[in-house]
């Protein structure tokens, strides 16, 4: 059983700056919660014990959550938001995790079965793909034998067809989890500005099998910007109530 997980949220979410009057994207409501604390709900019913926010921008928007799930959400702070990618946010948190996790985007909503998948696959490194949303701004994931290959936002990066789109949920172990931290060691050295999935992921996969595993029917949205907050809230949303229900 998977019993950690890690939720990124230290990004400032420019593009939604207006539509959230310059909050987080963590903090969108569609009905009762915010998304990030569905996602909490969502984790601690799915057996996670321990969840890890990792904060940069506005952190204090988060605090009422460690108050509200005491002893399962802590979070971290990530001093460095403005001036990093999301490894150096996932970076923040490797003296916390002791086995393995797994890691959430803050600003995606999804249906519990995502979770539950993910969690029951067999593979200890594996990664939620979904089918094609056409939504925009997607990371398409290219695999051979089910196994990661190389991921881009630009399809013609990839050296065949993508088996799906990145969903925003990983599960790492210690191994995998290691072999990012050295990788990005390595570019820290220069920048900062090294992203866990179209970085630190692909080159990781290059040493370890990483399992990919495709939902094709599975209904989510990322968040970005005011088109996704529209098309989530209209349609996404409801649809995830409605399976869920």
């Amino acid at each position: 059983m998977i019993k950690e997980a890690v939720i990124l949220a230290a990004g400032m979410g420019t593009r939604l700056s207006d539509a959230m009057a310059g909050k987080p994207k963590g903090l969108i409501v569609f009905d009762r919660y915010p998304i990030i604390e569905e996602s909490v709900r969502k984790l601690l019913k799915q057996g996670v014990e321990k969840i890890w926010i990792v904060t940069g921008y506005q952190p204090h928007n988060y605090e009422n959550l460690t108050e509200k799930y005491p002893g399962s959400v802590q979070t971290i702070w990530n001093p460095e938001f403005e001036n990093s990618g999301t490894m150096y946010s996932l970076y923040c948190v490797r003296d916390y995790v002791k086995g393995s996790f797994l890691l959430l985007e803050s600003d995606i909503i999804y249906e519990q079965k995502a979770l539950t998948a993910l969690i029951n696959t067999p593979s200890e490194e594996c990664i939620l793909l979904s089918g094609f949303t056409q939504s925009g701004d997607e990371v398409y994931v290219e695999t051979k034998d089910n196994r990661l290959v190389c991921m881009s936002k630009d399809k013609s990066q990839l050296g065949s067809k993508p088996s799906g789109e990145l969903v925003g949920i990983v599960k790492l172990s210690p191994k995998l989890f290691a072999c990012m931290q050295r990788h990005a060691q390595d570019q820290f050295a220069h920048s900062l500005f090294y992203d866990y999935e179209t970085d630190a992921l692909v080159a990781a996969g290059k040493e370890i099998d990483i399992d990919c595993l495709v939902l094709e029917d599975l209904v989510w949205a990322e968040i970005d910007d005011e088109v996704h907050l529209k098309r989530a809230k209209n349609k996404i949303y409801p649809m995830i109530k409605l399976r869920e229900q």
